[in-house]
């Protein structure tokens, strides 16, 4: 399968999606966004990831490639494509597919559960999680589920957690992160660590191996079955 990825910022690229596509025999390719290089046609790519970033959807003022991005997302929606968007990349999903990004009663950033919804313990992606599992969490927005997707995943400081919508599927939580993706983001975005209910201290967010290890497992599941359940009219 050939896999495409947006990338916002150098400090945040596929992480442990990149192993697992690797291992699956995957080829991956990616647009660097931040240094303004060309997005691919239709016809180069299977499956689309776009990740996240510290940039809000709505500041195509600041970042003028936001609105070409979001163009290009919603034609790869339109062609069936299956995509696939984490934190800022979900945002921006949501906001294609009609929904409305805002800013999160909370600011949530840290190891926090994340509890599948009703219709998330049914759905045939999102089964394949626990009912309820602890994820890494960085985000100060919330999306809107949009009009006719389905709400999978909820939080207790978030809400909205998760969407699908055909092969749209929107993650605010991060599965994908390594010890590596913390740090760089640690290095980088410190600043957003302010006080608050849902806000880990810095070593609070790199201490722990064990989560680390496990989100790994879980975000190698969750593609496993989206690549299972959607992928195979493609092979």
């Amino acid at each position: 399968m050939k896999i495409h990825y947006l990338q916002h910022v150098p400090f945040e690229d596929l992480a442990n999606i990149e192993s697992w596509a690797r291992s699956r025999g995957h080829d991956l390719t990616r647009t660097q966004l931040f240094l303004d290089e060309a997005l691919p046609e239709m016809n180069q790519f299977d499956w689309l990831i776009i990740m996240g970033g510290p940039m809000n959807i709505y500041e195509d003022d600041k970042y003028p490639w936001l609105a070409r991005e979001k163009e290009f997302i919603r034609q790869a929606i339109a062609c069936d494509k299956i995509v696939l968007g984490i934190c800022l990349g979900a945002q921006l999903m949501a906001d294609v597919l009609g929904g409305v990004v805002r800013r999160n009663r909370y600011r949530e950033i840290g190891w926090f559960p994340v509890d599948l919804t009703k219709e998330g313990t049914v759905s045939p992606i999102f089964s394949v999680l626990p009912q309820r599992f602890v994820a890494l969490h960085w985000h100060g927005d919330t999306f809107e589920i949009p009009p006719g997707a389905v709400r999978t995943a909820e939080s207790r400081a978030c809400i909205n957690q998760a969407f699908v919508k055909g092969k749209a599927i929107g993650l605010q939580f991060h599965l994908e992160s390594s010890r590596d993706s913390i740090d760089h983001l640690l290095e980088n975005c410190a600043d957003e660590l302010t006080e608050g209910p849902y806000v880990n201290r810095p070593e609070e967010l790199s201490a722990n191996a064990d989560q680390f290890s496990q989100i790994q497992g879980l975000m190698e599941q969750f593609l496993d079955r989206v690549e299972k359940e959607l992928g195979s009219a493609l092979s």
